[in-house]
């Protein structure tokens, strides 16, 4: 795969709409006409290696924006903990701003218990149980 055709499918991820053509001008910038940009991305988009790439690509930018479930429990629970910090402005009577770090509230460790016992379904009210009702056969056979 050559460096333009990785541009192209750079251009081609950033573009919001997916819009090929789009990307396809603003890398080979002697394109002028619409029909051949369409014609020749339709074309690019159908090589196999441009289209593992894209989907190489696609699949990284997928996992840096979705939290694992893992990756949710482990913050609730140090949330819950009082051990996880976060950074707050505060204000000095002379005015000036300052950062200080900070443990979660009472009421952060509240609500991150609730979400945890939520996730593992600790509060229902309705307890459902799996019963298997037995089937006997030959009852005729006995009579």
């Amino acid at each position: 795969m050559t460096e333009k055709m990785m541009l192209f499918c750079e251009e081609y991820l950033k573009d919001k709409e997916l819009n090929a053509s789009a990307a396809y001008k603003r890398v080979y910038k002697t394109c002028k006409a619409d029909m051949t940009a369409r014609s020749n991305a339709s074309k690019l988009l159908k090589r196999p290696d441009v289209r593992e790439y894209i989907q190489k690509k696609q699949a990284e930018i997928h996992d840096e924006n979705t939290a694992d479930i893992k990756e949710v429990e482990e913050y609730l629970t140090s949330v819950m903990r009082g051990k996880s910090k976060s950074e707050v402005l505060k204000l000095n009577g002379d005015g000036y701003q300052t950062v200080i770090e900070k443990h979660p509230e009472e009421k952060d460790r509240i609500r991150a218990a609730e979400l945890l016992g939520k996730r593992y379904g600790m509060f229902k009210d309705n307890v459902s149980m799996d019963i298997v009702v037995p089937q006997f056969s030959g009852e005729d056979d006995l009579e």
